[in-house]
């Protein structure tokens, strides 16, 4: 028996989310599905970030055990040939046994897109949040630095989050221009339920004037999801990098 390694791209518009779910088609359902008909035994993949519906990854990780006998490092090449066209492995490679994603040290890094025109635009609609107002880069530049850091971040989660722990360690969030496009870049330790769009939602609000960048330190002390701005919509979201230490 041995652990595979997948990383894993895909477009999650057509997706109720990673995670099995009795109402729709996931990630995870057609990996195991592909996976399973590939080598011929029951496979049940363990993945390492649990992304909403709609939101999208470059590359995801998973792992799954099996005693096929096809090198790890060609089942990508067999398995992207089952696989919808909008999931693709990127790579595949053996790890130890008792290897697992969610046990080990990383760092996570995400992309919230949002697209600044006059109109919408059709190439753009399913990756990228379209807003038509005007929005302070710096305002927003300021309040993100708050959010660097060790934090408890309560007020950014989902209510209904089973997380132990919502102390989270962001290492970087930047607020980039490029050309019509925004994009907050953020790197951290984890993120809980939602924690991307909200903080995504709430550097929205502080960049049209809505909020202080410095109110961003009694968001925090609140410990309240009502605290902070509102949940951006997940189709402007993606997983861009995951980094094992």
């Amino acid at each position: 028996m041995g652990r595979v390694r997948l990383t894993v791209a895909y477009d999650g518009t057509g997706y109720h989310g990673w995670q099995l779910q009795d109402n729709g088609i996931t990630i995870e359902s057609e990996l195991n599905r592909c996976l399973s008909e590939l080598l011929g035994e029951p496979v049940r993949v363990i993945g390492a970030s649990r992304t909403d519906a709609g939101v999208h990854a470059l590359g995801n990780i998973a792992v799954f055990d099996t005693k096929s006998r096809i090198p790890p490092e060609k089942i990508s090449y067999a398995l992207n040939q089952r696989l919808p066209e909008d999931i693709r492995i990127q790579r595949s490679e053996e790890v130890a046994p008792d290897w697992h994603p969610r046990r080990c040290a990383s760092r996570k890094t995400y992309e919230y897109r949002i697209y600044r025109g006059e109109f919408p635009m059709p190439v753009k609609r399913l990756y990228s949040y379209f807003l038509y107002c005007r929005l302070d880069l710096e305002r927003m530049r300021e309040a993100a630095g708050f959010l660097e850091g060790e934090h408890d971040f309560k007020s950014f989660c989902q209510t209904g989050s089973q997380a132990e722990s919502t102390v989270r360690t962001i290492y970087r969030l930047q607020v980039e221009e490029q050309g019509a496009d925004l994009v907050i870049r953020v790197c951290g330790s984890g993120f809980l339920y939602n924690m991307v769009r909200i903080i995504a939602g709430t550097l929205i609000e502080v960049g049209q004037g809505r909020r202080e960048p410095g109110s961003m330190t009694a968001v925090l002390e609140a410990g309240n999801r009502s605290a902070a701005g509102a949940t951006a919509p997940a189709h402007g979201l993606t997983l861009v990098k995951y980094e094992f230490l």
